[in-house]
């Protein structure tokens, strides 16, 4: 079972989901705090970070969209993919 708390840190909130007793740190809620979707764009165009979330999602989300995310690997590193909106946003709720 999955459970969703979020904690404030320096002003901002962070969630904090828990799984299997284990707690896990959301990395988008860090990194905005810092002007993250700069960092978050760079990230996401490096082949070998998709690869990575693609094993984890299939792994943790039964619920993992593999048609959409196939789109966005097959597009990893073109400049369509620099433009944070492109994933952070419109993406986002498509792999949830």
């Amino acid at each position: 079972m999955r459970k969703t708390t979020k904690i404030k840190v320096e002003d901002r909130f962070i969630s904090i989901i828990k799984r299997d007793e284990k707690d896990y740190i959301c990395l988008t809620d860090m990194l905005q705090a810092k002007d993250g979707s700069f960092f978050i764009s760079d990230w996401l165009r490096n082949r070998n970070t998709l690869e990575f979330l693609s094993d984890w999602e299939k792994i943790n989300n039964p619920g993992f969209n593999y048609g959409e995310f196939a789109i966005i690997r097959n597009q990893s590193g073109l400049k369509k993919l620099n433009d944070s909106t492109y994933i952070t946003k419109k993406e986002k709720h498509k792999n949830n």
